[in-house]
């Protein structure tokens, strides 16, 4: 207290003894791949596709970064940043080498084909880079009393199944042999020979195909899965964004451009996405959205996420299946990419618009044309349970978000929402609980904690965020001598339990209906 010695009035300012916590935010996304320029294992952030081209240049072959960002903002994305791995392709960086930009299939691009085969009314051929021993079969279409131009279109190498689809001869059909050729095959090229040729179903044959020459000075890049996860020590890779709070949501949909291109296999895409999801749970404050690998269907897809991935985490989410997008880097061609950069983008829209409480599905995914699979609901009955969150077409209402799982086998944990909503809990009373540290700690400092909680929580509740009519429904806050005794106390140490009922999204909408007679049964007495 300051010695008042002469009269007057005087004024003080004086510290408040507690503050109102702020909600922190909820949508920043990170990405992390290969790009054309821009520095590389440097967390940069980004807030517009202007400021993302202008420091990583534009979209680039066999990479899908730029897809990703570019889905992001146009579906609701405010603020991400993007981690560039790889290096330069003159400066090579890891163990496995693979195209920067060309040589195979990116993506769906149509690249240059090798000598070709003819297979009745069409003729076929391997793309650059595909290798050695492919053959094309064509067999009777499966089930029951097939349509005449029906049949199946296999892809091998030697003995082994590489692709293979339901097709039709027929140019109006959806599965026109051309049509699926060319927006699924990662190994092959098909034409018709002509409008006659082409209504004809080819006789069951099998084709051998040449290889195709190899692309000539094809600029390589260096990568392997490490270089993806990089080093916390030496801020590489993912790895460096523990030292970025504000990341949220995490995304690596160059993954799935390097298991293209034979970067990466199987086991290494496992790899780098178990390392995702132990550093979301490591930072506790973020979520990994995983791709699936391309070209699966809805029961690949399903022994793909219980077999081969086995994944097991609430701070992950899997989307399925990739989009159809109109190419930006190819005017009037369509091109498939990972859903991740797009689901970040409903994400960091439905939180601005609804809030981090609200489940992010039932929304509509921008830019996308089409879906590699349209799944059936009964496809989607085996994918939900098992955390796999669909993609689906709905006649005059888009393709939409329809799902909204983590990838946790723990019922408590099953929600997105609900792990969303306490990451944003948790980070939120963390920062604005700052001021407690060093204060005395005794009964005055354990009801202003409470006091300040209580504030903050209310105010969530309120706007929908917690369960209850009433906030003793909602939430309880619990800072007192149970909770902090003298041990505790000499310990340095003050404790706060919290508890809150967060809201569940009404996944299973039901109405119940029953007949009944109509006109009057009550006799007035």
């Amino acid at each position: 207290m300051p010695q008042y010695l002469s009269p007057g009035v005087y004024v003080e300012e004086v510290e408040a003894g507690s503050r109102p916590i702020e909600g922190v935010g909820t949508a920043v996304a990170a990405f992390v791949g290969i790009a054309a320029d821009g520095p590389c294992d440097t967390p940069t952030l980004v807030t517009n596709w202007s400021q993302f081209t202008s420091t990583f240049g534009g979209f680039l072959t066999g990479s899908y970064l730029a897809h990703a960002v570019y889905a992001y903002f146009l579906n609701g994305g405010g603020t991400c940043y993007v981690v560039r791995v790889g290096g330069d392709p003159e400066a090579p960086a890891g163990e496995e080498a693979r195209p920067a930009a060309g040589g195979k299939r990116a993506g769906r691009a149509v690249l240059p084909a090798g000598p070709r085969g003819a297979l009745g009314g069409f003729q076929v051929a391997a793309l650059e880079g595909t290798g050695e021993g492919l053959s094309v079969e064509v067999s009777d279409a499966a089930g029951e009393s097939p349509a005449e131009d029906a049949f199946t279109l296999t892809v091998k190498r030697g003995d082994r199944t590489e692709e293979t689809w339901e097709v039709s001869a027929k140019r109006s059909q959806r599965t026109y042999a051309v049509t699926v050729v060319r927006d699924k095959s990662r190994l092959i090229t098909l034409e018709d020979a002509g409008p006659a040729q082409a209504l004809a179903r080819p006789e069951n044959q099998t084709v051998a195909l040449a290889p195709a020459p190899a692309p000539a000075a094809l600029p390589a890049v260096r990568i392997g899965a490490q270089d993806y996860v990089g080093s916390p020590d030496d801020r590489t890779g993912f790895a460096g964004l523990e030292t970025v709070d504000e990341v949220t949501m995490l995304a690596v949909p160059d993954l799935m451009g390097a298991y293209e291109q034979g970067a990466l296999d199987e086991e290494g895409v496992k790899a780098v996405q178990l390392a995702m999801i132990a550093h979301c749970e490591l930072m506790g404050n973020r979520v990994a959205i995983i791709d699936p690998l391309p070209g699966l269907s809805a029961q690949k897809v399903r022994a793909w996420r219980m077999t081969g991935a086995g994944y097991d985490s609430k701070y992950a989410a899997l989307y399925y299946p990739w989009i159809k997008v109109a190419d930006p880097a190819a005017p009037n061609q369509t091109r498939f990419v990972p859903p991740s950069g797009a689901m970040a983008g409903v994400w960091a829209r439905n939180d601005e618009t609804r809030g981090v409480h609200k489940a992010p599905a039932n929304e509509v995914v921008r830019g996308a044309v089409d879906l590699a699979v349209h799944l059936t609901k009964a496809e989607q009955t085996l994918l939900n349970p098992v955390g796999v969150n669909c993609i689906r077409t709905f006649p005059g209402r888009g393709i939409r978000v329809w799902g909204a799982r983590t990838l946790s086998s723990d019922p408590a944990w099953r929600y997105l929402n609900v792990r969303r909503l306490f990451n944003y809990i948790e980070d939120s009373i963390l920062l604005g609980t700052q001021w407690v540290v060093f204060e005395p700690n005794d009964d005055a400092l354990w009801a202003r904690i409470r006091r300040t909680i209580s504030a903050f929580l209310v105010n969530e509740w309120r706007k929908g965020a917690l369960f209850g009519l009433t906030p003793d429904e909602a939430f309880y806050v619990k800072c007192d001598r149970e909770t902090n005794p003298a041990e505790g106390i000499d310990a340095g140490q003050v404790v706060c339990e919290i508890g809150i009922a967060p809201v569940k999204p009404a996944e299973f909408v039901i109405f119940r209906l029953a007949q009944f007679s109509g006109g009057t049964s009550l006799v007035n007495e």
